[in-house]
């Protein structure tokens, strides 16, 4: 049997050798996953000791996180906009930096009873779409992706979330499967170049490439779902989309010359981070953009 204080410590021990950040909040995240014991339960747990089922389980959840595994992938949830989502190999992890189309889109439809119809390209997990559609509980919602264990996750998210009956799930590229037309339609699209992934965070090798970069050129996604969104984009719709740092210049220049007015929303770094489009047409009148 091991000892409460001598497992934390190790666990300690080898996250920091591994260069994980916060190893000491981590060492109890992965203690509290691996024996139930809350952070409370832990700091007065005196001589209390692991059994070897638990001890076990935490060697393995240690062992995991050493090479780099999205915690989010042991832990089987990441919180996002105040709602728990699962999430696990197959699927990206929810990220804050993705609340600001939450954001963007709760400051363009402040009536929380809007009849909105809603479309994710690129649903993933199904953080964004369906945390709108718990916003606003009158929304209907389609969701697309190319990925059908990324579906599955969003089918579990839904359910778990209880708006799986205000919800439509298509697998395929981009929009090219979907009719009719949509009020607001989201995309978090792979935006990092290729040449980029090497030097991020060790924990992305986990989470699926094809959602994290198009290729060499990150603004490709873009470019491929433009005529989707012209098509399927209601008079008086918006567009929101996540980018990567430094590319608003560019997309808003590409949409201008396609029809589609923006402008940018900072993260909470002060990033450029969500792209709001609208019809050109649509863009002097003041209550729609």
């Amino acid at each position: 049997m091991t000892g409460l204080d001598e497992a934390l410590a190790e666990a300690r021990r080898r996250l920091q050798a591994a260069g994980i950040e916060a190893p000491r909040r981590e060492a109890a995240l992965l203690l509290g996953l691996a024996t139930g014991w809350s952070r409370t339960e832990q700091l007065a747990g005196g001589r209390r000791e692991l059994s070897a089922g638990q001890s076990a389980r935490l060697e393995e959840l240690v062992a995991r996180r050493v090479r780099r595994e999205p915690f989010a992938y042991l832990a089987g949830s990441r919180e996002f906009f105040g709602r728990p989502f699962l999430v696990g190999p197959g699927v990206l992890v929810p990220r804050p930096e993705t609340e600001t189309l939450i954001e963007a889109a709760l400051r363009r439809w402040p009536d929380r009873g809007a009849t909105l119809r809603i479309l994710d390209l690129g649903v993933g997990s199904g953080c964004i779409l369906l945390t709108l559609l718990a916003e606003y509980p009158e929304a209907r919602g389609v969701g697309v992706d190319t990925s059908a264990v990324a579906l599955d996750w969003t089918r579990k998210n839904a359910q778990a979330l209880g708006v799986a009956d205000r919800v439509g799930l298509v697998q395929g590229s981009w929009g090219e499967a979907v009719t009719g037309q949509f009020d607001l339609i989201l995309s978090n699209p792979p935006y990092i170049d290729a040449g980029d992934l090497p030097g991020l965070a060790a924990e992305l090798r986990f989470e699926p490439q094809d959602a994290l970069s198009p290729g060499a050129d990150g603004l490709q996604s873009y470019r491929a779902m433009t005529p989707d969104l012209l098509r399927l984009l209601a008079p008086g719709g918006t567009v929101l989309l996540e980018i990567g740092q430094g590319q608003a210049p560019p997309l808003l220049a590409w949409f201008a010359e396609h029809g589609l007015a923006g402008r940018s929303h900072a993260d909470l770094a002060g990033i450029a981070r969500c792209l709001e489009l609208c019809r050109a047409a649509d863009a002097d009148v003041p209550h729609l953009y």
